[in-house]
């Protein structure tokens, strides 16, 4: 039997009754235990590649999984992006979370932009955030830039936060100064950047650990309900 989604949740589960709420900070280390188990039931002959495609689809599975009940906590829901992408035939809430999200390239059509998770009021379509989740901020942290500016530029789309969430393996975020060029992205091009390291890093207002997450939506939430926002459908 192949290595499963469901089999990287029960490491998760493993070192979530031992690290509680850290439990974020040894995402790395549980995926080098995937790898290895992964390759023992790999049955082909590239076994990098295939590893790589499981982690950066999984690992994205993974941080909503964390996510999803403290979200929903706050009354909020997220989706994934390809599934507002490849699904023509939406519920009526998601089909306005897309139309609320779409970017306008003008004679070349309306667009959505590149983001892994989207998080919303479902009250409302209302988006509060996207997130974008890779490994390392070298494989799309100034992807993510353009799409802040992109966003940025939209009546509707202008107030929504783009985030990178990260187990920086490579450590890019960890100094401040002198910071290294991906670090002054996400400094400077993004709303900000969550991250999942045992190493220390240090932190700004717009580099934290990934357990202040919750917290900021639940500002981004407080902003919101304070504001009352027409929307634009």
């Amino acid at each position: 039997m192949p290595f499963t989604f469901a089999d990287l949740v029960q490491l998760y589960e493993k070192k979530r009754e031992k690290y509680s709420t850290q439990t974020y900070r040894y995402i790395s280390g549980i995926l080098k235990e995937a790898k290895i188990l992964h390759k023992g039931h790999f049955e082909g002959t590239d076994h990098e590649q295939s590893w790589r495609a499981f982690k950066g689809k999984n690992l994205e599975k993974l941080i909503v999984y964390i996510l999803e009940r403290e979200i929903r906590e706050l009354g909020l829901e997220l989706v994934q992006g390809h599934n507002l992408e490849r699904n023509s035939k939406l519920p009526h809430t998601l089909d306005r979370v897309k139309r609320n999200l779409v970017i306008d390239y003008g004679t070349h059509g309306m667009h959505l932009p590149d983001v892994d998770i989207i998080v919303f009021d479902p009250t409302d379509s209302y988006i509060l955030a996207v997130l974008s989740v890779k490994v390392t901020l070298r494989e799309r942290i100034a992807q993510t830039g353009y799409w802040k500016l992109k966003l940025s530029a939209g009546a509707v789309t202008k107030n929504i936060k783009v985030y990178f969430v990260t187990p920086d393996e490579d450590g890019t975020l960890a100094t401040r100064t002198p910071a290294k060029k991906g670090r002054a992205i996400v400094e400077v091009d993004t709303d900000g950047s969550y991250v999942m390291s045992e190493e220390s890093i240090e932190e700004s207002e717009r580099v934290k650990t990934f357990d202040k997450l919750i917290a900021d939506l639940r500002t981004l939430l407080d902003i919101k309900r304070k504001s009352s926002p027409k929307l634009e459908l």
